[in-house]
């Protein structure tokens, strides 16, 4: 909710109490913009809302409210009533206009707004293994991730953006013997992946790279050695590519590195000493039916080795004593069964963490009308660099926020890449140059602070909407749903376009008219380039 609609809320709520001596709250009153502009600037059903309470009829309630609008308020110039007992508002044009000169004045932080109160998140998404290429269900996780990120510091919350690296486990021994073969391969000796390794270029190439700086004598190392390297040439490869995204991260997590502080075990014993733990078949058992779970989860088998619940476990431990008390996850589709031990575990384990999970679904790859599935740089599955060959980091981006993330998607990537109004991702970059253009042929015009010539309907339809930012910025952080700036930045390109057909910009017959236009076209600049890089695309000046 934006300042002026806290401000009309204040007015209305004085209305309920000087007519009924009432005492509402904020939330108690709804506005809203009317579809049909000529019925006024904001409408309210406060009256329909209050007939219960003064046994009166809507249409008497929206009378006496309006009755009692104060005489001292600056905001409303009129009220009247409409059908059974809506109350359309109609603002004082200099209200509309300081919208403008808030919009100029605050420029890159308009939109931003201290509604989170610093309050730390520890965001987690991506974390895909340092195996190989990152494909397009971590590339989906990746934008809607950071988008979310990107959001919720704009709107004032202290967000920490975290990788876990799950550098333990068989899949990281199994890339160096992987590793290692293609080392020896390259070298001309005799060796061949294991059942479960990675035939993956990536591999190859790095095989080729560290044959190149160590010489051949690299076969008499260690797999260890396979190990360490690989994982810090994998991991590298996951840094830049990323990086293409216009995604980066500030922690990068090791699950080693927790194994090796001695924090599974304990963990492990902690569990224990709450009593949160039994044994059974030579298990050690978790708890977790008690709080939710469909059934209790194995922390350690009968041959002594942990499941990968447990450092799970002790990793979010580390996150809260690390200071995150609010943690969000962004996890697969594959993973919506993880959710409810999860939570219990922290439970169990005494944690008060407010632990919220998000679940990315698989979009699928559409191209030619048919599924896109294979990289014609490899031959196999394709990689987040195939998809940002394809269409670009830009309308990749776009896409994957244009719709909520526990949804399944296609991406057309023909549509992707069309210049025309038709891609949306187009068409929203298309207004920002758009204005961008406008504004470099109006730069000799004067330089407007201060408004007051805008009164046709598309000027203020524009205004009102772009009065809406902040409200926008605060309703997606809090429901952690980008699509809805992206939502926002399609209607504002669509009045920016409408009303640039309507009203001509720059008239050298009509210098005052013009330089007030111009201050509105200035405004759905910033506005634009603001929301665009919440979803982490670009803001082009020509197309």
């Amino acid at each position: 909710m934006n300042q002026l609609e806290i401000q009309l809320k204040e007015v209305l709520i004085q209305c309920a109490f000087s007519a009924f001596n009432l005492t509402l709250a904020h939330q108690d009153v709804v506005i809203e913009i009317p579809k049909d502009a000529s019925l006024g600037d904001y409408a309210t059903n406060l009256a329909m809302r209050l007939t219960k309470q003064v046994q009166k009829k809507p249409i008497d309630v929206a009378q006496a409210l309006i009755q009692h609008l104060p005489t001292e308020q600056t905001l409303i110039a009129s009220m009247n009533v409409a059908g059974p007992g809506f109350i359309n508002i109609v603002l004082k044009k200099e209200v509309l206009y300081k919208v403008i000169s808030t919009i100029l004045e605050e420029d890159t932080s308009f939109g931003s707004s201290n509604f989170g109160q610093k309050e730390k998140i520890n965001l987690e998404y991506v974390s895909a293994n340092p195996t190989g290429d990152l494909h397009p269900g971590h590339a989906r996780g990746a934008a809607i991730g950071d988008s979310v990120a990107r959001i919720l510091s704009f709107a004032g919350y202290d967000v920490t953006r975290e990788y876990y690296v799950n550098d333990a486990g068989n899949q990281i021994n199994n890339m160096a013997l992987s590793l290692q073969a293609r080392v020896h391969q390259a070298c001309g000796l005799e060796a061949s992946i294991p059942q479960d390794g990675y035939h993956g270029q990536d591999l190859i190439d790095i095989a080729n790279e560290l044959i190149s700086i160590h010489g051949k004598d690299i076969i008499n190392q260690p797999v260890e050695f396979f190990k360490k390297e690989g994982l810090v040439k994998e991991l590298d490869k996951i840094k830049r590519d990323l990086k293409t995204f216009n995604v980066e991260f500030d922690v990068f997590s090791s699950e080693q590195g927790i194994y090796d502080a001695h924090k599974v075990e304990e963990t492990l014993q902690r569990l224990k000493d709450l009593g949160s733990v039994y044994e059974s078949e030579g298990a050690v058992w978790l708890k977790t039916t008690d709080y939710g779970d469909d059934k209790d989860r194995v922390l350690v088998k009968s041959d002594g080795t942990y499941t990968y619940l447990l450092p799970d476990i002790a990793y979010h431990k580390d996150k809260y004593d690390r200071g995150f008390k609010k943690c969000v996850n962004f996890l697969g589709a594959d993973h919506h069964g993880y959710i409810a031990r999860l939570k219990a575990s922290m439970i169990l384990l005494g944690i008060d963490m407010d632990l919220h999970v998000e679940i990315i679904q698989m979009a699928r790859m559409m191209k030619d009308g048919e599924e896109f599935k294979l990289s014609k740089r490899s031959g196999k599955s394709i990689s987040l660099l195939d998809l940002i060959d394809e269409a670009g980091s830009d309308a990749i981006r776009y896409f994957f926020t244009s719709r909520a993330a526990d949804t399944q998607m296609e991406l057309d990537l023909d549509m992707a890449t069309k210049q025309s109004n038709e891609n949306p991702v187009y068409y929203a970059q298309y207004a920002h140059a758009r204005v961008c253009s406008i504004l470099r042929s109006g730069h000799s015009y004067p330089q407007l602070s201060e408004i007051s010539l805008l009164d046709h309907p598309k000027e203020i339809e524009l205004i009102k909407y772009l009065n809406e930012f902040g409200g926008v910025v605060v309703d997606a952080a809090v429901s952690m749903q980008p699509h809805k700036i992206v939502n926002y930045l399609s209607k504002v390109a669509a009045l920016f376009h409408s009303f640039y057909g309507e009203c001509h910009v720059l008239d050298a017959q009509n210098v005052a008219l013009s330089a007030n236009r111009l201050a509105l076209t200035r405004a759905v600049a910033i506005t634009l380039r603001n929301a665009l890089n919440l979803v982490g695309v670009s803001a082009p000046e020509k197309m």
